[in-house]
């Protein structure tokens, strides 16, 4: 039987958050639109960056053209709402593969084509690049940072039932469907606890979510954007997005390819 599907080539979109990244927005833009995806684009979502990050952009921009796109905010206005502007943007401009990474080179654009495959090829509605699903594989933290990132995944678990290793993981290809089937003004959260959410309401949809192992190593250049007040919003949001599900139904999604 004709497979129509074996010759459809997806629009797939890399969306990037950036806030002062002067120093990697170049490498990280060259790196990724050079991975052997087709049809893949970047859309950097910029909070105003005073370190003229937003105008590196528009330079490259005349170099990859229609395939680098950029949204500029008012301000620092958190991870999570760059996200959720990136996904709006994505699926307006009918993109099927939608991919989540950090600017700074601790998500290795040389992972892509894994996520993508475990999406295209394995059947997941969610790929999820994980620290912890074949050991810890973290380069660069201290061991306190590494401990503290570990057991909040074992204590998202424990608080959620989700089966997953990874629970606060930021690199991640998502089906265009999981993004239509979630409400996202429901979303809350905008540090770790929004990728929690949005794993959680992902998995209470119903859809197939698959771990695909990496090695995170820790930025080089530039500043980290983690602070205590982000972790202790993950700490509490795990429990208010937990108890905030016994009020709410999701529809389930049947597992088909």
């Amino acid at each position: 039987m004709f497979n129509l599907k074996k010759y459809i080539v997806y629009k797939n979109l890399v969306i990037i958050p950036t806030y002062n990244e002067r120093e990697n927005i170049v490498s990280i833009v060259e790196a990724t639109l050079s991975q052997p995806i087709e049809n893949l684009h970047v859309l950097i979502i910029d909070d105003n960056s005073p370190d003229g990050t937003a105008s590196l952009v528009k330079k490259l921009q005349s170099h990859f053209g229609d395939r680098l796109h950029l949204v500029e905010r008012t301000g620092k206005l958190g991870l999570g709402t760059a996200y959720i502007t990136g996904f709006k943007w994505a699926l307006e401009h009918n993109y099927e593969y939608i991919f989540e990474m950090d600017a700074d080179f601790s998500h290795d654009p040389n992972d892509l084509p894994k996520l993508y495959r475990a999406c295209t090829v394995d059947g997941a509605h969610l790929s999820i690049g994980s620290r912890y699903k074949s050991g810890v594989n973290v380069v660069n933290w201290p061991i306190g940072r590494v401990l503290m990132s570990y057991f909040a995944s074992v204590y998202v678990r424990f608080v959620t039932r989700m089966k997953i290793m990874d629970t606060t993981a930021g690199f991640k290809c998502y089906n265009r469907k999981v993004l239509e089937a979630i409400d996202f003004d429901r979303i809350k959260f905008k540090g770790y606890a929004f990728q929690i959410e949005m794993k959680f309401n992902t998995w209470k949809h119903g859809f197939n979510i698959i771990e695909v192992p990496i090695v995170f190593t820790d930025r080089k250049q530039g500043f980290s954007k983690m602070s205590g007040g982000i972790f202790n919003e993950a700490l509490w949001g795990v429990i208010k997005i937990k108890f905030s599900s016994f009020f709410r139904s999701y529809k389930k999604h049947e597992h088909q390819k």
